[in-house]
């Protein structure tokens, strides 16, 4: 017995160690998706979760922020479970164990789903089950709750699975440490979001001048360690002044949102659009070779040309520079990409010219 109590010590105090880690990894990461997908990782690695689900408080509804689920995932494709999921939010005034959660800032386990007495103030939620064809058991709920009190999340885990692979109810040591995990979420949520706002341009949403400076100068790291290509795209609208003109700046406003949409619509996640200046936009596309990026513009260029603005139709022109292809060092992308920029504008405007 004395044997295994003290296995059971270093067992907690390894899991212990652990959370310091992760703690210290995710105060570190500044992408709020990526810090999102981490904590539902780190989460379900801690309990041998087979899925997890992240909600995000917005007002008195629930988002789905994050999903991982590996028999889903194996099954139906990461992409179909998450198009499946991002129908509808949930309410956190409705009896759902998510909701529940979310209102009391209480912590629920569940070592079977659908065995839930009825005089609990809350019931497990079968949709997630009927939309994916899927057959939860055990469920882990804990709040995402700041240090003032806020709850402004709910990290769900399903299924705990034994070493043999068989679904068993979570283990109840581990709950204060997914709570700690949980707490040390929701701090790196909060700060990362706050961060986020203060790279924001407070018009469009895209990202400002500001964060694109710091983002080139980590690929100028990156690029001088691993020789990962970078590219920069400039789009300037035409003719823009005119809209201002004619409609005042409200319907500018306006513009200049559309095309902020349009541009992150048709970007992948991990580019970065920025308001660079007035009716200036500016892509920083990582990993990017020149072709990529010319691509690139090009889509941008007939996306915008097609589209039906809402004040009135618009076309841009473009100037594209890649490293290491037309630069030799990433302080250099921006004023070759602008060059290229101003000659599209000289040459007629609405295409596209590379450095």
């Amino acid at each position: 017995m004395e044997g295994s109590s003290v296995t059971e010590r270093r067992s907690v105090t390894h899991l212990l160690k652990q959370l310091i880690q992760i703690g210290i990894a995710l105060s570190s990461e500044r992408d709020l998706s990526a810090l999102l997908e981490r904590i539902v990782a780190e989460a379900r690695r801690f309990t041998s979760a087979e899925g997890g689900t992240l909600f995000l408080r917005e007002g008195e509804s629930l988002r789905f922020a994050v999903v991982q689920n590996d028999a889903l995932a194996r099954r139906l494709g990461e992409r179909e479970v998450r198009r499946r999921l991002a129908a509808e939010p949930l309410m956190v005034a409705s009896p759902s164990l998510a909701g529940y959660v979310a209102s009391t800032g209480e912590t629920v386990s569940l070592p079977d789903a659908y065995a839930v007495p009825p005089e609990r103030p809350y019931k497990f939620n079968a949709l997630f089950d009927e939309r994916m064809e899927y057959r939860t058991r055990s469920v882990l709920s804990v709040p995402l709750r700041e240090p003032a009190g806020d709850v402004i999340g709910v990290l769900q885990l399903i299924n705990a699975r034994d070493e043999a692979g068989r679904t068993v109810a979570f283990d109840e040591e581990y709950r204060s440490l997914v709570q700690s995990l949980a707490s040390q979420a929701a701090v790196a949520i909060r700060n990362t979001h706050l961060e986020e706002l203060s790279f924001k341009d407070a018009l469009t949403g895209v990202y400002n001048r500001r964060y694109f400076t710091l983002r080139i100068d980590e690929e100028a790291k990156r690029y001088a360690r691993f020789g990962a290509p970078v590219s920069v795209v400039l789009l300037d609208l035409d003719n823009f002044k005119g809209v201002n003109d004619r409609l005042g700046h409200g319907a500018g406003d306006d513009t200049l949102r559309e095309v902020a949409q349009l541009v992150v619509a048709n970007s992948r996640s991990f580019s970065i659009v920025t308001r660079y200046g007035g009716d200036e936009f500016a892509v920083l596309l990582v990993h990017t070779p020149k072709a990529g990026a010319v691509k690139y513009a090009q889509r941008i260029r007939g996306v915008i040309e097609r589209h039906r603005f809402t004040h009135g139709a618009l076309t841009a022109s473009l100037g594209v520079a890649s490293l290491p292809e037309d630069v030799a060092a990433p302080d250099d992308l921006i004023p070759a990409a602008d060059r290229a920029l101003y000659a599209a504008k000289r040459l007629g405007r609405n295409n596209i010219q590379v450095a």
